[in-house]
């Protein structure tokens, strides 16, 4: 294990298993009824005797249950938001009690389509039953009902773990204190279900893929990997690429005339892609996104309207989006600022300037822990946010 200044040091993931029984099976929004489901987690920090100081952290598409700390001594890369969960950070483990857990539909320890569906014996593949943000926020509820705890202090993520913030606000509007949205969006815009639906073709284009029954044998990496490329370029900017990668050249300086990847920004697209296909599940991939796709907060709780679906909302709420990012843009963080205040609802919005696009939500940790920092200890102490602490 690498030493890492205030980290949470060695955590195991946690494993709950819940709707085994046929009558007790989770009803998803699409009507259909699942189960049984098991939720990877882990948790850092102590549930204080009040059990009034539990955070959930919600992860974005690749994320996992793994948030912060080391599985081992050895273990040379800690959990995805390492730098904004611990002693002293952002989510101070001194005071407060963190959770992340695997979606549904993930690949990484909850139940998704590389599960083994108790019925055939095999994994379940295309015959797992599409999920929404909804059903994922479902799925961390009864966890969060497991841990005996009645109201969450705060939810937050980033990206896809906005979306989840934002619904628990929602479906669960007394189970929620505050809510920490972080380069999100209320709905997914046209041009983000198009980049969805080029990587979901990818994959289902790749001979390996065999109609998500590849289990066992070649999966689907390249089409797995050029889904993960495309995405990968909506995560970043376009300054941020420039400033990283330029023109330049992988070797002489000199052209090759052929079609290799000789700029660097091309070898550092196949790096991403083939790490990717090391730690992911194509098919979850296509459910992930595809749950993303259906978000739309006010298509499904308020008739088209968004304030009027916000006016369910009883936490407070803070929103961050990034000035560079290109994939939710400001303007999606404003919109929803504008519903919530219309709605006449305690929200808080800041748009930190930052070069590095849609990934600054895991980079641009030392301002976003002043901002989130401040903000929960407000929420904690039921004091205003903006009174003069930062």
């Amino acid at each position: 294990m690498e030493s890492a200044q205030n980290s949470v040091g060695l955590v195991k993931t946690e494993y709950f298993t819940f709707a085994e029984e046929e009558e007790d099976h989770l009803v998803l929004d699409s009507g259909k009824n699942f189960g049984p489901v098991t939720v990877a987690y882990e948790t850092y920090g102590t549930l204080n005797p009040e059990r009034d100081n539990a955070i959930l952290v919600c992860h974005a598409l690749s994320g996992d249950a793994h948030a912060a700390g080391f599985h081992a001594d050895n273990d040379r890369k800690p959990g995805w938001w390492e730098d904004m969960i611990g002693p002293g950070k952002a989510f101070d483990t001194n005071m407060y009690f963190v959770i992340c857990s695997n979606v549904l539909g993930g690949c990484v320890g909850t139940t998704g389509p590389s599960s083994i569906n108790p019925r055939t014996g095999k994994p379940y593949g295309m015959e797992f039953p599409v999920v929404t943000i909804g059903d994922m926020v479902k799925v961390q509820k009864k966890l969060v009902d497991r841990l005996g705890i009645e109201k969450l202090l705060a939810v937050t993520g980033g990206s896809m773990g906005g979306m989840q913030a934002l619904e628990w606000s929602l479906r669960f509007p007394n189970s929620v204190r505050s809510a920490i949205i972080i380069a999100s969006t209320a709905c997914l815009s046209a041009q983000s279900i198009a980049f969805d639906a080029v990587g979901r073709n990818a994959i289902t284009s790749d001979p390996n893929w065999q109609g998500g029954d590849y289990y066992g044998g070649e999966i689907p990496a390249r089409g797995l990997s050029i889904a993960r490329m495309i995405g990968h370029i909506t995560y970043l900017s376009d300054r941020s690429m420039h400033e990283k990668f330029g023109r330049k050249l992988q070797s002489s300086g000199k052209f090759n005339f052929d079609f290799s990847s000789e700029f660097q920004v091309e070898s550092y697209l196949d790096y991403q892609g083939t790490k990717f296909v090391e730690r992911f599940d194509a098919n979850s991939y296509l459910y992930v996104t595809k749950a993303m796709d259906y978000f739309d907060v006010a298509g499904y709780y308020g008739e088209g309207v968004l304030e009027k679906a916000l006016d369910l909302v009883k936490a407070r709420i803070i929103i961050l989006s990034f000035t560079s990012d290109w994939l939710f843009p400001p303007y999606q963080s404003e919109e929803m600022l504008d519903a919530f205040v219309q709605a006449g609802k305690d929200v808080s919005y800041v748009n930190i300037d930052s070069p590095y696009g849609h990934d600054a939500f895991l980079l641009e940790y030392e301002l976003e822990t002043k901002l989130i920092g401040t903000f929960l200890y407000a929420t904690y102490n039921n004091e205003m946010f903006w009174e003069e602490k930062w």
